[in-house]
C-alpha cells in the first residue's frame, strides 16, 4: 500500500516515499524474483493457481504525483498497479489532511493516461469521507456513483473499490458488494476480511530491504488470510 512519490521532508501521515525509495522497492522485489501487479491480475492469478512471486501494489488517493514518479519507475521494473482515485476530486488536492502540506491530485485526463498505460484504475470513493459514518444517500453515492463516474471516464468496468482511511464495517462492506465491484481494499479488516477486505501492509519511505522483508513475513502472521480468495 502506497501512497504518494515525491519529496518527504514534510509528511505528518508518513505516507510519502521518495522516488528513489520507490526504485530501491521495486528493484528488491525483482531482485528476490517477485514481480508488482494489480490486484485484479493478482486475484486471476490466484484463481488459477498461479500467483507464485506476484505481489499486488497499490497506490491510494490518486496523487499527481503518481505519473510523475511512480509511473516511470513501473515501467523501469516491469510492474503493473492498481491506482485508487477519487472520482469527486479530480485536479483537487488532498483537503481531508488537516496537517501537513497541500498535495494535487490527478486531473481527468491524467487518469485515462494511467489507464492508457495499462494502470488498473479502481475507484476510493468520490471525496474520502470514513464510510462507517456515511448516511445511505452518502454511501451510496461514494460506492455504486463513484464506480459510474470512473466506467464513463476510462470507458472500462471498475471492479476494485479502496476504504478511505481503511475504516469499513459490515454495511460498508455490503454497500461496495451490492455496488457491483470485484474486490475491495482495506489495511487491517480483522473479522471482515475476504475478497471485499482484503487486508494490506502500509510500505513507507523507512522501509529498507530489511525492514520489507519483516513486513513481509509479519504479514502472513499479523493478518489472517483471504478465504476463498
Amino acid at each position: 500500500m502506497y501512497h504518494s512519490v515525491t519529496d518527504c521532508r514534510d509528511d505528518p501521515y508518513g505516507i510519502t516515499v521518495t522516488p528513489a525509495r520507490l526504485d530501491a522497492q521495486l528493484g528488491w522485489l525483482r531482485r528476490r524474483g517477485l514481480r508488482g501487479v494489480s490486484v485484479a491480475e493478482l486475484l486471476a492469478a490466484r484463481a488459477r493457481g498461479a500467483a507464485r512471486g506476484l505481489v499486488g501494489l497499490t497506490f491510494d488517493d490518486g496523487y499527481a504525483d503518481f505519473a510523475d514518479h511512480a509511473l516511470p519507475r513501473l515501467r523501469r521494473w516491469g510492474c503493473g498497479a492498481t491506482l485508487f482515485v477519487l472520482a469527486g476530486r479530480f485536479g483537487g488536492d488532498n483537503a481531508w489532511d488537516p496537517r501537513g502540506p497541500r498535495k494535487p491530485l490527478l486531473t481527468a485526463d491524467g487518469v485515462r493516461r494511467a489507464a492508457a498505460e495499462g494502470v488498473e484504475i479502481g475507484s476510493h470513493g468520490l471525496t474520502h469521507v470514513d464510510l462507517t459514518r456515511a448516511d445511505d444517500d452518502t454511501l451510496r453515492a461514494e460506492t455504486a456513483g463513484s464506480r459510474a463516474r470512473l466506467a464513463d471516464l476510462t470507458g472500462t468496468p471498475v471492479t476494485g473499490f479502496c476504504y478511505p482511511y481503511g475504516t469499513l464495517d459490515a454495511r460498508a462492506v455490503d454497500a461496495v458488494r451490492a455496488a457491483g465491484y470485484g474486490y475491495a481494499c482495506a489495511i487491517d479488516p480483522g473479522p471482515l476480511t475476504g475478497r471485499y477486505a482484503l487486508p494490506r501492509v502500509h510500505i513507507g519511505q523507512r522501509d529498507t530491504a530489511v525492514r520489507l522483508l519483516l513486513k513481509t513475513r509479519l504479514h502472513r502472521l499479523r493478518r489472517r488470510p483471504a478465504a476463498g480468495v
